[in-house]
């Protein structure tokens, strides 16, 4: 097996790049991914592979030898792009580089995934257990990981653990970090800003109410927690006193106790405001789960190894660790075993000027080939 999976990282060196172009000519914000999630099925399926589906979330499924009662890992990369436009936006090659918006977040891994499961549907080793190959959908943004939820609920019985392809390889993440993102609206009576001055202006009720929550203290407990104020809008006009404002505002952490301590602030502040009278609607627009930092889980600390000695021996570079919000937030907040690597080397992920180097598919085409041939016999 080691000859033939080394043959074909070498002989379709290309073909993964031309697959490349082709997904990143095809737009996929959060929540509209069909296009590409029609593209991945239909190329699956032309490849040889054999019972491909799309489920409700819009994530693509590749099942390898899932019997009913076998365990299966599951290995993901995400389709969807921070950008919201539905037009192709365009990729170049130039100076050994691939350009294109979400190039590297996270195209580049989704086209290395599914050359792996072109690998198994034309090769049919045996895998010692069930192998999850999927495409998946809304880990971006307000995407509130709804493909990872999907996938994880259909396996979690069976599921040993999870392996998503995101981002870049000199960092494992095995840490979640977890978010709570509202949006907070503030009404008021508002008026004409000269005739009723006077009157209460939503637009300075939520600058306050912004104020107070910038004022929380963060835990230092050896975790990092953060909060921000993202975006506020509001009011009429200049001449008029506003009546409506509000903002997204969003928390994070890395630990479960210390997201929670700052989410029983908010819950105060916002209570304080109701009480002194002022109308404030809360809405939460996503939910991200962490786990608890520092669990000690020893087939967690055994995948993190695992991958850690595969991508140093491919890439020749030490790997580290860190803690990051991605699909992995679904298992790691169940207690599953799980892990984020990337699979290539870039920079200015999200944003338009996205890019990645073409000489790091090579060795992260190989570190994919390693993780997921480990659950086959060789």
């Amino acid at each position: 097996m080691k000859k033939i999976i080394e043959s074909y990282l070498q002989e379709n060196h290309d073909m993964l790049i031309q697959l490349i172009k082709e997904l990143c000519n095809i737009p996929a914000p959060s929540h509209k991914e069909e296009k590409r999630a029609e593209f991945c099925k239909k190329w699956l399926e032309e490849q040889g592979a054999e019972g491909v589906f799309i489920d409700e979330a819009l994530n693509v499924i590749y099942p390898y030898e899932c019997g009913e009662e076998r365990p299966v890992v599951i290995f993901m990369a995400h389709m969807d792009t921070v950008f919201p436009d539905l037009e192709p936006m365009g990729i170049k090659e130039e100076d050994g580089k691939l350009f294109s918006p979400g190039v590297g977040d996270d195209t580049a891994n989704v086209a290395i995934l599914l050359m792996m499961g072109r690998f198994l549907a034309a090769n049919r080793p045996k895998s010692t257990c069930g192998i999850v190959i999927c495409a998946n959908s809304c880990e971006e943004g307000l995407g509130n990981l709804k493909g990872s939820k999907a996938l994880v609920k259909r396996y979690k019985e069976r599921l040993l653990q999870v392996v998503s392809f995101d981002g870049y390889t000199n960092e494992i993440c095995n840490c979640a970090v977890g978010s709570m993102r509202y949006r907070i609206e503030i009404k008021t009576k508002g008026g004409h800003s000269y005739f009723d001055f006077g009157n209460e202006n939503a637009i300075v009720s939520l600058a306050e109410l912004a104020e107070r929550l910038y004022e929380y203290q963060v835990p230092e407990d050896g975790s990092k927690t953060t909060y921000n104020v993202g975006m506020i809008q509001g009011g009429t006009s200049v001449n008029s006193i506003a009546q409506q404002a509000e903002m997204l505002y969003e928390i994070r952490s890395d630990n479960r106790a210390s997201m929670q301590q700052v989410q029983a602030y908010f819950e105060k502040m916002i209570e304080e405001y109701r009480q002194s009278g002022v109308q404030v609607a809360v809405e939460v627009v996503g939910e991200r789960p962490c786990g608890n930092k520092g669990e000690d889980n020893i087939d967690q600390k055994k995948l993190e190894q695992l991958c850690k000695k595969i991508i140093e021996s491919r890439s020749g570079r030490e790997t580290g660790f860190t803690s990051a919000s991605t699909d992995c937030n679904i298992p790691f907040s169940y207690g599953i075993p799980a892990v984020t690597i990337g699979l290539c080397l870039g920079g200015s992920a999200h944003t338009k000027q996205e890019w990645i180097f073409i000489d790091s598919l090579r060795p992260g085409f190989a570190i994919a080939a390693d993780l997921i041939l480990n659950y086959c016999e060789q």
